[in-house]
């Protein structure tokens, strides 16, 4: 079996740098440098079909695009629950129960392989809190305690942008 080298190759937003490995699949895997500047390995066969056209940039401003221009969607932003808007998004958001969520906390899940209870924030495209615990009580406080920063420094910089 030949294998296709694809380095120097374009494909969506991703150059191929070099040969990163071989995937669990068998597949060629390579490492990529997007138009963004992240580096990230994909498998040749995501590549070669489409399906991964970025390092996850596209897809992030595919959904800042529809979200900013879609008038339903700027309708509704803000008015959930009475909370304002904090950087541009919609504090209702962090705050929204799954209907997959067991635990009944926002943020806190049980992770069956570990046995642990993970406490989540995810703000602005990156984990503010990532953390695991034996004790769910102590995942809920961890949580709490992750929305409660993210509130003050809000406060702040919405404070700095008025004065500014």
């Amino acid at each position: 079996m030949r294998l296709l080298d694809l380095t120097g190759e374009q494909f969506g937003r991703l150059t191929v740098i070099r040969r990163d490995g071989t995937a669990k699949n068998g597949n060629a895997t390579w490492l990529c440098k997007c138009s963004c500047g992240n580096l990230v390995a994909v498998d040749s066969y995501r590549l070669r079909h489409g399906i991964t056209v970025s390092c996850g940039c596209y897809r992030r401003d595919i959904s800042k695009e529809r979200l900013t221009k879609d008038p339903r969607t700027r309708k509704q932003i803000g008015n959930a629950m009475n909370l304002p808007l904090v950087n541009g998004s919609n504090v209702a958001a962090l705050t929204k129960i799954s209907s997959r969520n067991i635990s009944g906390v926002i943020g806190v899940s049980f992770d069956k392989r570990s046995g642990k209870w993970a406490a989540r924030l995810f703000y602005h495209g990156r984990y503010i809190l990532n953390q695991t615990f034996t004790d769910f009580y102590d995942a809920v406080a961890a949580r709490k305690q992750a929305e409660q920063q993210l509130a003050k420094n809000d406060d702040v910089q919405m404070k700095a942008s008025a004065e500014g």
